[in-house]
């Protein structure tokens, strides 16, 4: 649910928003060498390692590879579907639409291709090809929203400023951000100045229901709330607002060539900073330090150092998956246990 800085000269609104696969991680793919088998979170091993991959479990299925096609396992272990696929893509629950009723005939499908060229048909849960692809049944989430540009306004002005180009409501109460002699700045309708004339630029976001101004001058960039309180010192050459996990807010600055990342009031979250940090979309943030190595902040306020060459949060927001400094995939939980040899 990210957010990065950006300014428009005409009015945008956008939302955002993403549908998230409801993987099983009672079972976690488990790699013993060269090979793939499943083992429960305190790495007892349930389903022994002879695949070629393995997928995360979906809906009581999960993919495994075998040579060069993938078929599918239920959670025996049992091959329910032969391996015969160049594609096989995790089950979910969908429903063939009908004109009498939207919401009729819900079933098990996955997205899998029998062919080279890889293209993908759907298949039910016996491994036979549907006659078309049901129609998800999850809700799309919006993330986050914003609005910039200009509108026509008829506020008295006797001189205050030259234009308004903006405006917002907060807490009840209607502010506006204007611009005077080619400055921004942010005043009330009792003509108060929260913010004053002194900014190249002047952009309102909105996270978690609550108003932050992101403020622009010499090229660096700082952070205000909707009070005209400054929270972030105008010093970053890049800030970016997260609205992550429970409607919570984040901040990635970026500055002197380093990285970090604090609560949108301004509180450090971590104990050092980073070459880079950006926002993994599942929640969370990846960590960049010396020789381009990643780890990984989980938003319960746990980490992982940078040790892997890449880490990828999967859904769910407990587990990690990585790829080790020899090139190998594997994954490894909040607490840093990695379920791989």
């Amino acid at each position: 649910m990210r957010l990065r800085f950006l300014i428009t000269a005409v009015l945008l609104f956008t939302i955002t928003a993403s549908f998230a696969q409801k993987y099983d991680m009672s079972l976690i793919p488990y790699r013993n060498g060269e090979k793939w088998g499943y083992s429960s979170a305190d790495k007892n091993i349930v389903i022994p390692a002879k695949y070629d991959d393995a997928q995360w479990f979906s809906e009581g299925y999960a993919a495994v590879k075998m040579g060069n096609k993938w078929g599918y396992i239920n959670n025996t272990g049992k091959l329910v579907i032969p391996a015969k696929f160049t594609v096989a893509k995790p089950f979910s629950k969908g429903y063939m639409p009908t004109k009498m009723n939207s919401g009729s005939d819900t079933i098990l499908f996955a997205g899998a291709s029998l062919t080279a060229d890889m293209v993908e048909v759907c298949i039910d849960k016996s491994g036979k090809t549907l006659n078309g692809c049901p129609a998800k049944t999850e809700e799309s989430e919006p993330e986050m929203a914003i609005v910039t540009g200009k509108k026509l306004y008829s506020v008295a002005n006797d001189g205050f400023y030259d234009e308004i180009v903006n405006d917002f409501t907060n807490n009840g109460e209607q502010y506006y951000i204007a611009k005077k002699a080619e400055k921004y700045g942010v005043f009330n309708t009792k003509f108060e100045m929260l913010v004053p004339f002194e900014y190249a630029s002047i952009v309102r976001y909105n996270v978690a229901g609550i108003n932050y101004l992101v403020v622009s001058k010499a090229g660096l960039f700082g952070l205000y709330d909707a009070m005209g309180k400054e929270l972030l010192p105008v010093s970053a050459s890049e800030l970016e607002l997260v609205n992550g996990p429970m409607n919570k807010g984040y901040v990635i600055i970026k500055e002197n060539g380093r990285a970090f990342v604090k609560l949108v009031d301004g509180t450090s979250i971590l104990n050092r900073s980073y070459n880079d940090v950006s926002y993994d979309d599942q929640g969370g943030f990846i960590l960049v330090g010396d020789g381009n190595l990643k780890g990984f902040y989980f938003t319960d306020n746990t980490y992982i150092s940078p040790k892997y060459t890449e880490v990828k949060l999967m859904p769910g927001g407990k587990y990690l998956k990585v790829k080790t400094f020899d090139g190998k995939d594997g994954y490894i939980n909040n607490a840093g246990v990695e379920f791989f040899n």
